[in-house]
Formats: structure tokens, C-alpha cells, sequence
């Protein structure tokens, strides 16, 4: 296992957003949740207000599930240019999933994909990345609340 931590956080935040700013994007997309706090990050390093979420789910804690639940879907409509970012493309289905939803509600969309970590078996790879993954990444945001009852 890898821990992830803060400090190499900035630095990929950083360049990162040093390759995103070339492609101009009019929003960024963070997948729910993995994709949250890079999502925020990129958006600040990149002084972009336009910052939306979309949720999927694909694994419940470590088990990858059946099917694949895209929901919560902003309105792209008035926009060309979509930055989608995630912590991780681990088989890459999520996000070839959340892509085709996407294409088929705004088929006029320009998709780039960024992510921290991508997997070389994945079936997508991103457009952006920072790291490869060989082994289970623990982030720096994971961490277990205590279950009050």
C-alpha cells in the first residue's frame, strides 16, 4: 500500500494544472468523490469558478460493483470545453461510462480527462496525469469517521 500525501499532492496539483491551463477548459467536473478535492485544487490553482461534480458509483468501499450509476448531471449545455477529474482511472469503466453519458446528453462537448494516479491496464487513459498506480493508494482524504450511536 501507498500513502499519498499532502506535500506530493501540491506538486502534482501543480503541474497538473500547468497542462490543463494549454487546453483552456470552460469547466472542470469532479467526479464524486474521489475526484472532489483535486477537483477544488485544479479549480483554484486555475483561478476557474466554473467547478461541477457529478456522481457515480462503481465500488462500494474496496468491492467493485455489477453496474455502473451515473447521476446528478449539471447542465453543460452553454459550454464547449470539460475537464473531468478523479484521484484515480483504475479500470477506467467509470469514466468511459461517465463520458458516454455525457456525449449522448451534449454531443457537442470537447471531454479531456485528467487524474493523480492511472493504472497502465486501465481501458482509458487520461489525458492528464501525474502518477502511475502498482499498488492500493490510501489519500491523504481517506479516513474513517468515528461511528457515533
Amino acid at each position: 500500500m501507498k500513502f499519498y500525501s499532502y506535500d506530493e499532492f501540491k506538486i502534482d496539483v501543480n503541474m497538473l494544472a500547468k497542462e490543463i491551463k494549454v487546453y483552456e477548459p470552460e469547466v472542470i467536473l469532479a467526479i464524486a468523490r474521489g475526484g472532489m478535492t483535486l477537483g477544488h485544487f485544479l479549480a483554484e490553482a486555475l483561478d476557474m469558478r466554473d467547478l461541477y461534480s457529478i456522481n457515480s458509483i462503481h465500488y462500494e468501499e474496496t468491492r467493485k460493483l455489477d453496474t455502473i450509476d451515473i447521476f446528478n448531471v449539471p447542465d453543460l449545455s452553454k459550454v464547449k470545453k470539460v475537464v473531468i477529474v478523479d484521484d484515480i482511472i483504475d479500470s477506467g469503466e467509470t469514466m468511459i461510462e461517465i463520458k458516454k453519458v455525457l456525449m449522448k446528453k451534449y454531443p457537442h462537448l470537447d471531454l479531456k480527462v485528467a487524474s493523480i494516479y492511472y493504472k497502465e491496464k486501465a481501458l482509458l487513459r487520461p489525458d492528464f496525469m501525474a502518477r502511475e498506480a502498482t499498488e492500493w493508494i490510501e489519500f491523504f482524504w481517506d479516513f474513517q469517521i468515528d461511528n457515533y450511536k
